[in-house]
């Protein structure tokens, strides 16, 4: 059991990683709460499907491959960029029960499967992109609770209202509750997105908000960030969520080009 408390809210939890035993193999709440949002963000697409005219058998198929190489691409990413420790302890690199899965080498390693895929099947994938991301973004939020439950995704040290107490190997201490910010991050970009679906005018719209947003909310909470993944000094998380934010607006001035010149055709 973990004891996690919120002093400034006078709330206090007792909690344990481990969900539920099946025989003698345990599962845990991380693993119970990515599936959980999976789960939850394929029902809430069958809503939405006819919009963006995606058969749902070509969805489910490419999801599939989508799932299995984002998990092995965000399992890599953390593996790498702890490279000395897993290189010493070779038997932890597929032990991914209590955590060590960095949601942007799922996202670089399931864009490109779709984008492949979508090659495949003579789809278009901006129009994918558009359908999936804020169901990607609700995603990323319910699993970020896993964070809270393993003690994980916190931040440095502060004295402000929403500060998360927590025992750890220097003993107690009141932290930023990074996975808390992203996680309300993630939700407000699920409902933004889902809103500006109903005004999409161009393909790779709503695709480009969600880079734009999310690379934002990401850039922030990993300035905050204690655990986060380093190359030498530089924390790749802030390098990435600079990149996104760029893709973000540069899609953002494209589709404004095209509307412009859409209108002044339409003027003719």
């Amino acid at each position: 059991m973990s004891k996690i408390v919120f002093p400034s809210l006078n709330l206090e939890f007792n909690i344990s990683k481990i969900a539920f035993k099946i025989g003698s193999a345990d599962v845990y709440w991380y693993a119970v709460l990515i599936v959980s949002g999976i789960v939850l963000s394929l029902f809430l697409m069958g809503f939405t499907k006819k919009k963006y005219g995606i058969k749902y058998e070509d969805f489910l198929e490419i999801f599939i491959y989508v799932l299995i190489g984002g998990l092995l691409g965000a399992r890599l990413f953390y593996v790498l960029f702890n490279l000395e420790y897993y290189l010493q302890n070779l038997n932890q690199i597929f032990n991914i029960q209590s955590g060590g899965l960095a949601i942007y080498g799922g996202i670089i390693s399931g864009a490109i499967i779709a984008y492949i895929a979508c090659k495949i099947k003579n789809l278009k994938f901006f129009n994918l992109a558009d359908f999936v991301v804020p169901y990607l973004a609700l995603s990323q939020g319910i699993g970020r609770i896993g964070n809270f439950i393993n003690q994980e995704a916190y931040g440095v040290e502060t004295t402000n209202f929403f500060r998360m107490g927590i025992e750890t190997e220097y003993g107690y201490m009141e932290v930023h509750p990074c996975f808390l910010y992203e996680m309300i991050g993630c939700f407000a970009i699920f409902i933004i997105l889902k809103l500006l679906q109903n005004r999409q005018k161009y393909e790779g719209e709503i695709f480009g908000f969600y880079l734009l947003f999310y690379g934002i909310i990401r850039f922030f909470v990993e300035l905050l960030r204690v655990d986060s993944l380093t190359f030498g000094k530089i924390k790749v998380s802030c390098i990435i969520s600079i990149i996104l934010v760029f893709l973000g607006i540069s899609l953002y001035i494209k589709n404004m080009i095209c509307r412009k010149k859409s209108d002044k055709v339409n003027e003719k």
